[in-house]
């Protein structure tokens, strides 16, 4: 019996919502598991992963197989690295409080980058948010300009047509 660490969809239609999932490799894709790990929600930005290290590391080592989505989640969640860890650790590389303080201190690092990212997409959107509102302010403010000087003209045509009429009803009686 293989195992695979894969997603699990739920949600409706256009919205997806996925469990990460072990399950049997021949088990559909919704249908039975063996157990349930953790959640991904890819609507969110930045794509909300929750996942029980723990118990995904657990997986890992007796053998299940991520698929490619899985291993890109397990990897930026750091799991991949502590598994790597870990067989350093098995291998007499080092010990494992040493094999802890490596993984605490790429996950402050990493949880400063992902903090970057998400103050940098917030600061992107409202400069995007208040570009919108500066361009939709300089459009109406340039139709009302437009309007104006339309207003303005028409007023100005109309005596000039009022001068002329008289003029040419002239020129027929002469």
């Amino acid at each position: 019996m293989s195992v695979k660490i894969r997603l699990q969809r739920h949600g409706s239609k256009k919205r997806p919502f996925y469990f990460i999932v072990v399950a049997n490799s021949v088990a559909p894709r919704d249908g039975k598991f063996i157990e349930k790990i953790g959640t991904y929600n890819p609507l969110s930005i930045p794509a909300t992963v929750r996942i029980s290290r723990e118990r995904a590391l657990h997986w890992l080592q007796r053998g299940a197989q991520p698929t490619n989505t899985v291993r890109r989640i397990l990897s930026f969640k750091g799991v991949l690295y502590l598994k790597h860890l870990m067989r350093g650790v098995s291998l007499g590389l080092f010990d494992e409080k040493a094999a802890m303080e490596k993984f605490e201190k790429w996950n402050g690092e990493h949880e400063v980058l992902v903090a970057n990212r998400e103050e940098a997409h917030r600061k992107h959107k409202a400069e995007k948010r208040h570009a919108t509102i500066q361009d939709s302010v300089r459009r109406v403010e340039e139709k009302m300009a437009a309007r104006v000087a339309t207003a303005e003209e028409a007023p100005a045509t109309e005596e000039a047509a009022g001068e002329e009429a008289p003029a040419a009803e002239e020129q027929t009686e002469g």
